[in-house]
């Protein structure tokens, strides 16, 4: 009953063999729009009015807002367009940072990121609900946080079964909104040409009105127009999320990413630039009526008279309008969801982060890091009581972090590869301009919204910092005590003669060992098995799972040299055992879930020898922690339960790792050293 509700909620497992299952998982550059660029566009609902509210009286500066808006989406479109450009296998802010700016600033943009991701679906999912519910009575607020949990865990539960099957499934709401928004833009602004005369000459009126008053001059205009441009920062959060995905794209990936990467910058600076001048033109008032969201007024100011004889069209579209704007705002979660994950596992493949965070669920997704995404927003939401402004100064400093970042890794390669690239005086000016507008929007962001909550997205991220170098320095440590193995097992005494044993006879005693890559923890496992059973085998046979990740999921080439490199460790075992006087052999399979295929394999094994043990190496620390068992995987003791079930014997081979070892490996444990390995 249990699988059977798993493949209702989750799907079938899907089969990474099939030489087409790459091809099929991969997206378009449309669909690629809807699940990453829905971010972006999203963002119109939230940006335009945080940055409208801010100019006040001072209404005139829209336009000037406007157009700035608009060629800033522009300017930062086309400086990550280069990225994707250099970046073609994906990676975003973590991986130019890291490359390009090296491993410190890697982990701060990686942190920053992981934070920002979060804020992303607790923002998207608040906002959303605010749009649905601006239609609703009065009595039904009570629940919006209860509504906006319940939509996070459905989104987590779509993301389990699988990134394109998500995105199909959200992509009328896309093309709704689309529709109804690009209405929405050209009927406030093409009704109102008529006005354009009286709102110009009163616009004129004020701004002179500022300009001689003592008080405010240019200066007062010039800061509240930076203000105000800064706070709309939310307006550009989800530019990021295409060179972030870059990895779930169809190839050749460089130009699906660009023209996602376009699709996105066009409809986001037009959305955006369009609905500030319809709050300019209709006179929406910057403070929200009856819990109503500006973009919700703004549409009952569009088409509150729309008949046709007794039938009230304009109900219909407001409604119809508001709902694909809320529903937009979930899709726009999903960026969370497809980005935040693989930026975890990318951590996790550099030993920042646990390295579960990187396994491949049965359904090819990063299921850990969805799971984690999704509780961590419903923590923020929670903790925000679903106040949208307020996760808006939580996560604009974060993403400008990023963006700065990004940027400033991109002028530094243009300079220091000037003499190798041509072309760089054409691309350097993009990013350089990006780096300016990031870092000040950035700085008067934290400025005046430090006090405010700000200084708790910079706490926060400091505690992931925190914890990804302590996690970093353990893997280090454990590395380090580990080395001796190495030095001490290079060289083993072996009769060269030996190797012209014969095959293993499946009727004699068998030894099966379970090894990963060829190392002194494998070698030490199998000199203890034969300490411990002397002259008791004349066969081992080497299992091995060549598992796939995050790092090596992204083609079918990448599968191949997985296989290539595991039988190659696997053939460096067998030259050893036969040395040592034994007939070896080995078996191996390429999966995502080590314990079952694993079994699956010992299944074989016993039929092909029926007098076979199984055994397997597992770091025992000498003074065991609570995260041991986190950051340590315990598939030793999960083989060994389903084959003791099964009615085999199978025994664990201690692998001790000694306090006093790991004490004099930390002095010297350096968590930037990019050299980093688990057992």
């Amino acid at each position: 009953m249990l699988d059977a509700l798993k493949r209702l909620f989750l799907g079938n497992r899907k089969d990474f063999r099939d030489p087409g299952i790459f091809h099929r998982m991969a997206l378009i550059p449309f669909l690629a729009w809807v699940g990453l660029g829905a971010d972006g566009l999203s963002s119109s609902s939230y940006g335009p009015a945080e940055a409208f509210k801010e100019l006040g009286e001072h209404r005139y500066l829209a336009v000037g807002l406007a157009l700035a808006t608009a060629f800033t989406v522009i300017v930062i479109s086309a400086s990550y367009s280069q990225i994707v450009d250099l970046f073609p296998s994906g990676g975003g802010g973590y991986l130019v940072a890291s490359r390009l700016l090296g491993p410190r600033w890697g982990l701060i943009s990686g942190s920053a990121l992981l934070v920002d991701y979060v804020l992303t679906i607790a923002t998207s999912v608040a906002a959303g609900v605010d749009a649905v519910f601006s239609f609703m009575p009065d009595w039904v607020l009570a629940y919006k946080v209860s509504v906006a949990v319940a939509v996070i865990l459905l989104i987590v539960l779509m993301n389990v079964r699988g990134v394109k099957e998500s995105v199909v499934a959200l992509m009328p709401v896309f093309i709704i909104f689309l529709i109804t928004h690009a209405v929405l833009i050209l009927v406030a602004v093409l009704s109102n040409v008529s006005h354009v005369g009286a709102v110009t000459r009163e616009l004129s009126a004020n701004f002179h009105r500022d300009l001689s008053t003592p008080s405010f001059g240019w200066a007062g205009m010039l800061f509240l127009f930076l203000r105000a441009y800064s706070l709309g920062g939310g307006t550009y959060t989800g530019i990021e999320a295409v060179s972030n995905g870059l990895a779930i794209m169809r190839e050749p990936r460089r130009e699906t990413g660009k023209r996602t990467m376009l699709y996105m910058a066009v409809s986001l600076s037009v959305t955006a630039g369009g609905i500030l001048l319809s709050y300019l033109l209709l006179g929406v008032a910057t403070v929200e009526q009856a819990g109503k969201t500006m973009n919700a007024v703004l549409a009952e100011r569009v088409a509150s008279n729309w008949h046709i004889g007794p039938v009230h069209l304009g109900e219909a579209f407001i409604i119809t309008t508001l709902v694909s704007e809320g529903a937009l705002l979930f899709v726009a979660a999903q960026a969370g969801f497809i980005d935040g994950p693989r930026v975890m596992s990318n951590m996790a493949n550099d030993s920042w982060l646990p390295h579960r965070f990187g396994a491949l669920s049965n359904r090819l997704t990063t299921q850990n890091g969805v799971l984690l995404m999704g509780v961590a927003a419903i923590a923020a939401l929670v903790f925000t009581r679903g106040n949208v402004s307020a996760l808006l100064v939580l996560y604009a400093i974060n993403v400008f972090l990023t963006f700065s970042l990004s940027q400033l890794g991109m002028v530094r390669y243009w300079f220091a590869h000037r003499r190798e690239r041509k072309d760089w005086l054409k691309h350097m000016p993009i990013n350089l301009v990006g780096l300016v507008m990031c870092v000040t929007i950035l700085i008067v962001t934290i400025a005046e919204k430090f006090a405010v909550g700000g200084y708790l997205t910079l706490i926060v991220t400091g505690i992931v910092v925190a914890l990804c170098l302590l996690i970093r320095r353990h893997y280090a440590t454990v590395r380090r005590a580990l080395s001796h193995l190495d030095k001490l097992f290079s060289e083993i005494p072996t009769n060269p003669k030996r190797e012209e044993l014969g095959p293993c006879d499946p009727a004699r005693p068998t030894a099966a060992l379970l090894v990963t890559n060829y190392g002194g923890v494998g070698v030490h496992s199998m000199l203890t098995l034969l300490k411990m059973f002397p002259n008791q085998f004349t066969n081992i046979v080497f299992l091995s799972v060549g598992q796939i990740d995050s790092g090596n999921f992204k083609g079918r080439s990448e599968v191949a040299t997985l296989k290539r490199r595991t039988k190659d460790e696997l053939g460096r075992y067998v030259g050893l055992a036969r040395r040592l006087g034994l007939s070896a052999t080995y078996r191996f399979e390429i999966g995502t879930d080590v314990v079952e295929e694993v079994f699956k394999m010992c299944q074989e094994v016993i039929k092909e020898f029926p007098k076979t043990i199984f055994f397997s190496g597992k770091l025992i620390f000498e003074d065991e922690a609570w995260y041991h068992r986190i950051l340590h995987n315990e598939t030793a003791y999960q083989i060994q339960h389903r084959l003791q079930f099964a009615g085999h014997a199978m025994f664990v081979l201690p692998v001790r790792v000694r306090a006093k070892e790991l004490d004099a490996a930390s002095t010297g444990a350096d968590p930037f050293d990019t050299d980093q390995s688990d057992e």
